[in-house]
C-alpha cells in the first residue's frame, strides 16, 4: 500500500500497558490500550497469566476491531495482563511481529511489550544468531527474551536485569513473568512509563490518559533506569544502572502524548499552548486571524492567538474517520488525497490574512497542499508558524522519521522552505523558545540539556552502535522493524 500525503507526520512506535492484582485484568488492559491507540494503529496484543498458564491474543488492526468482544476477553484469564499497541516504523506489519512477545524459558514463561528502539539491536542479534538462537520475528524486542533465556542467573528478575544491562537505546518495557508484573525504563528515561493504582491493583502505562480511562490513580513516573516489580498488590524497585541525567524525549511534549496526559507533573495541553505563546513572542505575523492545522496544532494556535491578540478561527475541518493509508491509483486521486483529511472553510478565510499554526513540519508535502487549499478557498495571505524547531536529523529511539534527505527542513534553508510551501512568511519556534515553554527560563543549556532533542539539534544521548555510514555519506538505519 502506497505511502500517502496523510502520512506526512512523525509516528510513535507503540504504547504499553500492564496491570496486576485485578480480577478484570484483561478487560482493563483493553480499555488502557484504547486510550493509547494514538501511539500505534497497526496492531494490538494482550498477554495474561491465570496463575498456571499464559494466554495471548495478538491481532492486526485497531484495538476495537478485535478486543471488544467478550469471548476474546474471556480467553485472557487471570489477574495479571500486559498489552501493546504498535506502529511499525520499518517494513511491513505482520502477525509474528505483533506484541506482547512470549517465550517459555528456564524458570517459566516470559511475555514482553516494548516501546522504543534498541540501538545495538543488529549487533546483539548477530551475536545471538551465531550462538545458535533462532529468531521468530524481526523485532528488536525479541533480543531481550533471548538474552534473558541465555542468562545463567537463577532468579527471573535478575535474569531480566542481566539482559537489560547489555542493551542500548530507548525503552519502556512491561513484562509478565509467572504472575509478576515488571516495568523497566531506560537509564535516560527517553520513553515514558508511569505507575498507577486501581484499588489495590498496580498499573503500568505509557501515559496517564490510560490510567484515567480505568479510573486509576496516578502514583508517579517510573524513574529513569528503574525496574519495578509488582507481585499482586505489593511492589519493590531496583535501580541497577549508574545514575544518569534524565533525558525524556522532547517529542512526547511537542506531539506524541495525548493532550490530556500529564508529563513531568504538567498537563501536555498546557505545554503546547505555551509553545504557541512563545512562538507569537518570537515570530508575530501581520495577519487577521490565527488558524490551527487540526487537530495537533490547536493548543499551540490557542496560545499564539492569546499572546498575539489575533482572533482564533477554526478555518479547517478535519475528517476523523480516515485512516493513515490510502490507495492512490492515479495522479489525479493522489492530488486530491489530502482533502480526505483536511478541508478549508471558504467563508472564514476568504479575503483574509491567515497565520497558520502547526506543531511540526516533516516532509512538508501535506503542509504544501493545505496552504494551496487555503489560497484556493480565497485567502489573501498565508503565514506559516510552526510551534517547534526545524526537524533536521533522523531518530533512532522509536520514532518513525524519514531518512535525513527526506526531512524538508534539512533540504532547504528557511527561504527555500517558504517558497516550497508557498507561504508569505515562515517561522519556527527556536530551541530556546521550546525549552522556555517547557519551564526552563534560560532555554537550552548546551552543557546540560534536559531533553532528548536530537531531531532538532543532532545531539544523540546514547551510543548508536548499529549506525553505519553509507558509501554516499547518508546514514543507514537498523535491521528489520522497530518494536
Amino acid at each position: 500500500m502506497a505511502k500517502s500525503l496523510l502520512e506526512d507526520r512523525l509516528r510513535e512506535a507503540c504504547g504499553v500497558f500492564g496491570i496486576a492484582g485485578h480480577q478484570d485484568a484483561a478487560a482493563l488492559t483493553v480499555l488502557g490500550l484504547h486510550a493509547l491507540q494514538h501511539r500505534g494503529q497497526e496492531a494490538a496484543g494482550i498477554a495474561s497469566f491465570d496463575g498456571r498458564r499464559f494466554h495471548t491474543e495478538r491481532r492486526l488492526g485497531l484495538v476495537g476491531d478485535h478486543f471488544s468482544q467478550s469471548a476474546t476477553i474471556q480467553r485472557l484469564a487471570g489477574e495479571a495482563a500486559i498489552g501493546h499497541v504498535r506502529y511499525a516504523t520499518f517494513g511491513k506489519t505482520i502477525l509474528r511481529n505483533v506484541q506482547p512477545l512470549f517465550a517459555d524459558i528456564r524458570g517459566g514463561g516470559l511475555a514482553c511489550a516494548h516501546n522504543g528502539h534498541l540501538t545495538n539491536a543488529l549487533t546483539m542479534r548477530r551475536r545471538l544468531v551465531k550462538d545458535g538462537c533462532i529468531f521468530q520475528s524481526t523485532c528488536d524486542t525479541e533480543i531481550i527474551l533471548h538474552m534473558a533465556a541465555q542468562s545463567r542467573i537463577a532468579d527471573p528478575v535478575d535474569r531480566l536485569v542481566d539482559a537489560l544491562t547489555r542493551i542500548e537505546g530507548a525503552y519502556a518495557l512491561v513484562f509478565l513473568a509467572n504472575g509478576l508484573l515488571i516495568g523497566a525504563r531506560d537509564p535516560l528515561g527517553i520513553r515514558p512509563l508511569v505507575l498507577g493504582r486501581l484499588g489495590e491493583a498496580l498499573v503500568l502505562a505509557s501515559e496517564t490518559c490510560a490510567l484515567d480511562i480505568i479510573d486509576a490513580d496516578y502514583v508517579r513516573d517510573i524513574a529513569p533506569g528503574e525496574i519495578i516489580i509488582a507481585d499482586g498488590r505489593d511492589s519493590r524497585s531496583l535501580t541497577p544502572f549508574p545514575l544518569a541525567r534524565e533525558r525524556p524525549c522532547i517529542f512526547e511534549y511537542v506531539y506524541f502524548a495525548r493532550p490530556d496526559s500529564v508529563l513531568s507533573g504538567r498537563n501536555v495541553y498546557e505545554y503546547r499552548r505555551q509553545m504557541g505563546r512563545e512562538l507569537a513572542q518570537e515570530s508575530p505575523a501581520e495577519a487577521d486571524m490565527a488558524m490551527p492545522v487540526p487537530d495537533s496544532g490547536v493548543p499551540a494556535a490557542l496560545g499564539y492567538a492569546k499572546e498575539s491578540g489575533l482572533p482564533l478561527e477554526l478555518g479547517i475541518t478535519r475528517n476523523h474517520y480516515v485512516g493513515r493509508t490510502f490507495i492512490e491509483p492515479t495522479q489525479q486521486i493522489r492530488q486530491l488525497g489530502v482533502r480526505l483529511k483536511h478541508n478549508p472553510i471558504g467563508e472564514i478565510v476568504r479575503g483574509k490574512r491567515v497565520a497558520l499554526i502547526d506543531d511540526s513540519i516533516v516532509r512538508g508535502t501535506t503542509g504544501k497542499k493545505i496552504v494551496s487549499m487555503i489560497y484556493g478557498a480565497g485567502a489573501k495571505e498565508v503565514h506559516m508558524r510552526v510551534a517547534s524547531p526545524p526537524i533536521l536529523h533522523p531518530d533512532f529511539y522509536g520514532i518513525d522519521t524519514p531518512d535525513k534527505d527526506e526531512l524538508i527542513a534539512n533540504r532547504y534553508d528557511n527561504e527555500g522552505l517558504r517558497e516550497f510551501l508557498g507561504v508569505a512568511s515562515l517561522a519556527f519556534l527556536s530551541i530556546g523558545g521550546l525549552y522556555r515553554a517547557m519551564g526552563h527560563p534560560k532555554g537550552r543549556d548546551d552543557s546540560h540539556p534536559q531533553y532528548t532533542d536530537h531531531c532538532f539539534t543532532g545531539d544523540y544521548p546514547t551510543n548508536l552502535t548499529d549506525l553505519q555510514e553509507g558509501a554516499d555519506g547518508r546514514q543507514l538505519s537498523f535491521l528489520g522493524e522497530h518494536a
